[in-house]
């Protein structure tokens, strides 16, 4: 009788309740709770009361003025007035344009939260409009409590972990989104200067603006970088579990715990090692140099073109290690029938390779695949701890040669304070992140095979 009654709910339009029942009921889609109260929910009833009481007080009193800051983003600048009781010019507060934004923001939430919950006290409106027109039995207020104890155990559950969310995620999420709307850079710092909204003018400055020259040559060499990162760990980490996994080779455990011994040591202090050894005064420089193969420091990190080349290589000692023990547990899981039919057939290695183990391996890590191409375009700590996206290049804004996209928003950020450009390179970053990700994850076979179930 539950789902009927669920059913009945979610099909029994308002305007007919509305229409129907009677005069409280009707003034209780106004005044919430009142129909509650009448029909013996008391508690339940005073709770509705109470939250659009709050609501109201709380959104006359600070939700209609954050709203309003929203639009104008503060209209008093923080400077000096003289101070006649002193005799001296102090400093007047003005307004801060940051926190109007956070508050604005926040007060937008609260409203669609409550929108929300008004939904939820209609549904409940017609619920009762539905027991007491069957002269059904109406749950009291420790009946609805247990219910949510009990059938609806896992809604009770998700509420506190889902207004984390709200708070500490989908907040910042659209505070760093709206900043991209607005002229908050290193001449707007709050609280001493005011910023407001520019609409698309900074999409305009990376896209075709003076930022394009800095934007397009990073953008190309995140893409170049987040390739081979990713095709070299992969063919490397196939080749290297080939070799291991191949019959006859003896110490097969010694060989993989060697490698894996790479994944024990965190990547930071991999890198930070690397980079020293690198230096133009490093170990590498040094003993190629005593053994007189070269007569000059080699510019492993300093010069443009040869530091990509080396993060390549660099990258590889930190990823072959995992593709290689994915590839040798598909490896030791291959059907053996198959590969022994087509050895039968006539097939040589190559071809078993090329057509039953090559495909096996792709099948299975071409999600995983995915997620390292997407990773490796935000990879921050292996551009930033071996070269710090230098070498630097006049013609860029704030970045270096080897800098991602990434690694510029850092600079962008915490060094040049230009944060409403770095939220455009965010947002631009997580588009193309996005739509690569979805467009080569439904192109995989392993989507269309779980498709077609």
């Amino acid at each position: 009788m539950e789902g009927i009654e669920e059913r009945q709910i979610r099909q029994l339009p308002l305007k007919e309740v509305f229409t129907n029942s009677s005069l409280l009921h009707k003034i209780s889609f106004l005044i919430m709770g009142l129909s509650n109260i009448k029909l013996g929910q008391v508690v339940k009833g005073i709770l509705y009361l109470a939250v659009e009481l709050l609501f109201i007080f709380w959104f006359v009193a600070k939700g209609i003025n954050n709203l309003l800051n929203l639009v104008t983003l503060g209209t008093v600048s923080q400077g000096w007035v003289f101070d006649e009781k002193m005799g001296i010019n102090v400093q007047a507060r003005g307004d801060n344009s940051m926190l109007l934004l956070i508050y604005g923001l926040a007060t937008c939430l609260a409203i669609v939260a409550f929108v929300l919950f008004y939904r939820s006290y209609l549904r409940n409106l017609k619920k009762l409009y539905l027991l007491e027109a069957a002269k059904r039995h109406i749950p009291s207020f420790m009946e609805d409590l247990k219910e949510l104890l009990d059938d609806k155990f896992h809604i009770t559950l998700m509420s506190v972990p889902m207004i984390g969310v709200v708070i500490f995620t989908v907040l910042p999420l659209l505070y760093m989104v709206s900043l991209a709307f607005t002229s908050y850079d290193h001449n707007h710092l709050p609280p001493k200067n005011l910023f407001d909204w520019v609409g698309l003018q900074n999409f305009s400055n990376v896209l075709t603006g003076r930022m394009a020259g800095t934007f397009f040559p990073l953008l190309g060499w995140t893409l170049i970088w987040a390739f081979f990162a990713t095709f070299t760990s992969f063919f490397f980490g196939v080749l290297l579990a080939l070799l291991i996994n191949k019959k006859g080779i003896k110490g097969k455990k010694v060989y993989r715990t060697l490698f894996v011994l790479t994944m024990a040591v965190p990547q930071f202090i991999s890198l930070l090692i690397m980079q020293n050894m690198l230096h133009a005064s490093g170990p590498v420089n040094a003993l190629l140099q005593q053994i007189g193969m070269i007569s000059a420091p080699i510019p492993f990190l300093t010069d443009g073109l040869l530091a990509k080349i080396t993060i390549i290589f660099v990258n590889m000692w930190v990823g072959i290690p995992v593709s290689m023990l994915i590839t040798t547990g598909i490896i030791m899981n291959l059907p053996e029938d198959q590969i022994e039919a087509a050895t039968i057939d006539g097939a040589n290695k190559l071809q078993v390779f090329r057509y039953i183990t090559f495909p096996q391996i792709l099948f299975v890590m071409a999600p995983s695949l995915i997620q390292q191409f997407i990773g490796n375009i935000n990879n921050f700590n292996v551009i930033y701890l071996l070269t710090g996206g230098g070498p630097l290049n006049s013609d860029y804004y704030s970045a270096g040669e080897t800098d991602l996209l990434v690694t510029w928003l850092y600079k962008l950020t915490v060094e040049v304070a230009d944060y409403n450009i770095a939220s455009v390179i965010g947002i631009i970053t997580f588009i193309l992140s996005a739509v690569f990700s979805l467009f080569a994850y439904t192109r995989s076979g392993s989507y269309k095979k779980e498709g077609a179930h």
